[in-house]
């Protein structure tokens, strides 16, 4: 456990959030992930790890002990044994001959929905009845046209299924109508779960209701109350229907409205601040969940035309008894989990919810299929707002959301895959439990000049203040079109963003920010990354401390003609002797570079002279390299250097930093052969980046020791684009204490 973790105190109210989590939580425990399941490693003995994997829907047997997921690119069901939460383990699959949408158990069976169609215009599909105890299919029954979602009844006498006969993107722009339409389609279920009208589902037709496209309804999700009534949505018609699952009745139907935000980002540049609005978005509702027999609630992620982006509490005649507004939005700016890509069009995307009531605790999640977090809230009663409890980190792209109340579990289920690109899909698992969350380690204060949270990611270099053991300063890299230094408070947990500066005034068009340091002339020393198939130099940059670009230092021309894109990634400042210097750690190794050995550069300012030597890098493991990522001065002529390959998640191997001295170093000039630095192991970053159990950090970017003597170091999310978007703030204890190895 690291030192961050046993510190950790609930998080504090942040933008429109009521209260501290801790206040509003008093008595109860909250989630911690116990695993993280790589949906890859379920597949069979000798095919290939890289084939594309998701899980999409995940429910579980009655018992909490056997989890069941689709796998749409591979038409399967998964299995996975969960008796022991912090070990999964893959049980088998089952081929369904189709594309799996979505899954229920009741009984003994597994009730999966599965498109088998054509075209658009020609859907299909069936619910296929799977066996638990032998992974079978022991029958499939029709529901005449292409199934989105199936919710079994409490009492197990019915499964309700959606069947969207979903519309053509690419055609007309995806606008409706698009026949044929979609409907709700009701199997009768017997004692044991198997349909008894399997050759005859009933029909319940859902055209003339909506006033959007009413000759083509897409119903998209269902849930099931205790009185056997179904709430179905139609997502792009932006309706609610809810049916009498017994009669097949409808009940009532209503539209999902609208809803006007503010405070939120909605740049087609990737920014992420409070400065947007929007007016009347439709809320396009995607999942929805019964809390209890007269309240249930939506996830409004849109698809056509909407997407309000936060979710919504009805009654059953359809009142809104609350809408979530921009909180969504703030929570993930506040934690570095805002897609600032999407901010023009759904922002964070809620799309799953689901409900469970813990040791009395009445608890409703809410997952952001693009921040990649679940909310969690309490539910307080129909006549109060719902209450901010806790945010969990997931994988990329989660999907399905699962309470397992009696087993004090919730379980999330990602769906991006892409093994070229390092992301995987995954099944998450949480147990309620701890004391206090371990998760954020670093979120945002309220921006005065917006009302919303500071906006940041990316973090990818960190300096501690020279005066406070609680004061840091970090940089955003180029993922954000805006170059910026953030201050950060430390002196509780999780720590704070508390401000930043913009930087300005520079000759090149746009920085790449990669590492910072203090300069004792006033302000800071800030390295920018180059590129040279973007005309991007690399440059050391004094910048005043409002951000002001002072000065621009570029390399030698015969140096800088050697760079690649794998450019400055850490500063340091120091003396030797009398004399101030700057070093500067490249990444990669440059063409100029023996194979191995990787440039650090050192700058004298008084002399405005570069001299360079060479620190030899570890060997990489198969498929992967190994680079630079921060230089921090440690005293004297003696440096931390951070060193990492480029792997995250199961194949993460080096994160770790080491102790370099240039006494008795001479840098050679430019051209001339380089001396080498000797290193020596510190610290072994993988057990930190481990310890939350979930997809291992691929970069450790930014490493600073305060003036008391305590090493931190933090992570960069990549701007949640392919990544999960969770950054490490890690408290990693006194330098003196680490046990070189």
């Amino acid at each position: 456990m690291t030192l961050f973790r046993r510190l950790m105190i609930a998080p504090l109210a942040i933008g429109v959030l009521a209260g501290s989590a801790a206040g509003a939580f008093a008595g109860d425990s909250y989630f911690s992930r116990v695993a993280t399941l790589p949906v890859y490693t379920t597949l069979a003995k000798g095919v290939d790890p890289a084939t594309e994997t998701v899980a999409e829907i995940v429910t579980a047997t009655k018992d909490g002990m056997t989890l069941v997921h689709t796998d749409s690119p591979g038409e399967a069901l998964v299995f996975i044994d969960i008796a022991d939460p912090a070990a999964p383990k893959g049980l088998g699959r089952t081929a369904l001959g189709g594309e799996p949408t979505s899954v229920t158990v009741v009984g003994g069976y597994a009730l999966a929905a599965v498109n088998t169609s054509r075209s658009f215009t020609q859907p299909s599909g069936h619910v296929a009845v799977v066996d638990i105890a032998t992974r079978r299919i022991v029958a499939r029954c029709d529901v005449g046209g292409q199934p989105d979602a199936v919710a079994a009844s409490p009492d197990g006498r019915y499964l309700a299924v959606a069947v969207e006969n979903e519309r053509d993107e690419k055609l007309n722009d995806g606008a409706l109508p698009q026949l044929p339409p979609g409907h709700l389609s009701i199997l009768d279920l017997g004692t044991d779960g198997m349909p008894a009208n399997c050759a005859a589902a009933r029909t319940v037709a859902m055209t003339g209701l909506a006033a959007i496209a009413p000759e083509d309804p897409e119903p998209e999700f269902v849930s099931v109350n205790s009185r056997n009534v179904a709430v179905v949505t139609l997502q792009e018609n932006n309706h609610i229907v809810l049916v009498d699952l017994t009669t097949g009745a409808i009940v009532t139907h209503f539209p999902a409205g609208t809803v006007s935000l503010s405070g939120i980002p909605t740049d087609k540049k990737k920014r992420v601040d409070g400065t947007g609005s929007l007016s009347d978005v439709p809320r396009e509702p995607d999942a929805v969940v019964w809390i209890d027999d007269n309240r249930f609630v939506t996830a409004n992620e849109g698809d056509w035309k909407g997407g309000s982006r936060g979710f919504t509490v009805w009654n059953a005649k359809g009142h809104v008894l609350h809408d979530s507004g921009a909180d969504m939005e703030h929570l993930g700016m506040a934690h570095g989990h805002y897609p600032a890509k999407r901010a023009s069009k759904k922002g964070v995307e809620p799309e799953g919810v689901a409900f469970g009531v813990y040791g009395g605790a009445p608890l409703l999640f809410v997952n952001s299929e693009r921040g990649n977090f679940v909310a969690v809230y309490k539910d307080k009663g129909a006549a109060s707002t719902p209450e901010f409890v806790q945010f969990l980190p997931t994988g990329v792209g989660p999907e399905g959301l699962l309470a397992i109340p009696q087993r004090d579990l919730f379980v999330v289920a990602t769906e991006a895959d892409s093994a070229e690109d390092g992301v995987r899909a995954t099944v998450g698992i949480y147990q309620r439990g701890a004391a206090l969350p371990s998760y954020p380690t670093l979120v945002s204060q309220t921006d005065p000049a917006t009302g919303a949270p500071i906006g940041w990611g990316a973090q990818s270099g960190l300096v501690a203040d020279r005066t406070d053991a609680n004061r840091f300063h970090s940089v955003s890299d180029s993922f954000y079109d805006t170059a910026r230094i953030f201050t950060i408070d430390a002196s509780g947990a999780p720590a704070r963003i508390v401000s930043y500066v913009d930087l300005k005034g520079g000759k090149q068009k746009s920085y790449d920010l990669e590492g910072i340091a203090h300069n004792s002339r006033g302000g800071f020393w800030v390295v920018s990354e180059g590129n040279p198939e973007k005309e991007m130099a690399n440059l050391l940059l004094w910048v005043d401390a409002d951000g002001t670009v002072a000065k621009e230092i570029p390399l030698p021309e015969s140096i800088a003609a050697a760079a690649t894109r794998f450019g400055f990634e850490g500063v340091a400042e120091y003396k030797d002797g009398d004399t101030v210097k700057v070093i500067v750690a490249v990444q990669r190794e440059w063409k100029d570079d023996p194979k191995g050995m990787v440039k650090l550069a050192i700058y004298t300012p008084a002399k405005d002279h570069w001299t360079f030597v060479h620190y030899p890098l570890e060997k990489p493991a198969a498929g992967a390299w190994v680079g630079l990522s921060e230089i921090t001065h440690l005293g004297g002529n003696d440096f931390a250097v951070l060193e990492r390959d480029n792997q995250g998640g199961p194949k993460a191997a080096l994160k770790a930093v080491y102790r370099i001295s240039l006494d008795g170093i001479t840098p050679a000039e430019a051209g001339q052969p380089l001396p080498v630095v000797k290193k020596t192991r510190m610290l072994d970053l993988l057990p930190h980046l481990t310890a939350g159990n979930g997809w291992t950090a691929d970069k450790p970017e930014g490493f600073a020791v305060t003036v008391d003597g305590q090493m931190v170091a933090v992570t960069d999310n990549d701007g949640v684009d392919d990544a999960t978007g969770e950054t490490l703030f890690l408290r990693l204890g006194p330098v003196g204490a680490v046990v070189t190895n």
